[in-house]
């Protein structure tokens, strides 16, 4: 019974995500864009390029040709660190304000839709199993493997 929970937790975040996209490509969005633009929403404006990406989970230099579509689609704007001219903050337009708003109420919707049929305490406890796999994966991955 457990031995295909891996693949129930890597199958479900793609069917999410995969129904996200639909929903959201007539906005104009890929997945790499609204993502992008949904967390520096949540991070807030002039975040380092390199921590937007970190937050991610991807390479900064990943980022680099999202951040330029987004650009031209006037998102986003790039603009140089004060401290430090080498830095690029990322800032969203006004543009951009309205269209996070669709993304995040299309977002609630698609929750709602994939928790329907469980209690607010399945939900809670599946968060809560969650929470704990989460920690529990990344003791495992700050482990040092042992030399053979």
């Amino acid at each position: 019974m457990h031995e295909d929970i891996g693949l129930k937790l890597s199958r479900l975040p793609r069917l999410w995500r995969a129904i996200l996209d639909q929903r959201l490509s007539p906005l104009g969005l890929t997945q790499t864009r609204w993502m992008t633009l949904v967390h520096l929403w949540r991070m807030g404006d002039g975040q380092p390029q390199c921590d937007l990406a970190r937050s991610i989970g991807i390479e900064a230099p990943s980022l680099v040709r999202t951040l330029d579509q987004l650009t031209e689609q006037g998102l986003v704007e790039r603009r140089a660190c004060e401290e430090d001219r080498r830095t690029k903050r990322i800032f969203l337009t006004r543009k951009a304000l309205p269209l996070i708003e669709k993304i995040d109420a299309i977002a609630e919707q698609t929750r709602i839709e994939m928790l329907e049929g469980l209690s607010e305490a399945q939900v809670d406890q599946f968060c809560e199993c969650l929470r704990v796999m989460e920690r529990n994966g990344l003791e495992i991955s700050e482990k040092v493997p042992e030399s053979a």
